[in-house]
């Protein structure tokens, strides 16, 4: 049951024979007779993107509000880690001086 079950390889059937091998041949270059036209460069269908001042503008102001919003929320989260780590030192030393002083009461 907790066997793994490895896949059975099938074998080939048949005879099997490598390939011919190919033998080269010349390679005869043509001179066109009459002269060819060049192709004609092919056209995007993207549109392209055009920056107006207005739009870099706009693409400044919502990066600085991304970066400062990210920033808050990341001084943020550093800021609770260590209010807790402080937090759980002071429960830890209140705890230990309450022991401590039951300990000298005896």
């Amino acid at each position: 049951m907790f066997r793994p079950k490895l896949p059975v390889m099938p074998q080939p059937t048949g005879l099997i024979t490598p390939p011919a091998a190919v033998e080269p041949t010349a390679v005869i270059q043509h001179q066109p007779t009459t002269p060819v036209a060049p192709a004609p460069a092919a056209v995007s269908a993207r549109p392209t993107v055009q920056l107006t001042p207005g739009a870099v503008v706009a693409l400044v102001g919502g990066g600085t509000a991304v970066v400062l919003v990210v920033g808050a929320v990341l001084v943020s989260m550093l800021l609770a880690v260590a209010i807790t780590g402080a937090s759980v030192a002071i429960c830890a030393l209140v705890i230990r001086s309450l022991i401590t002083s039951e300990a000298k009461r005896y």
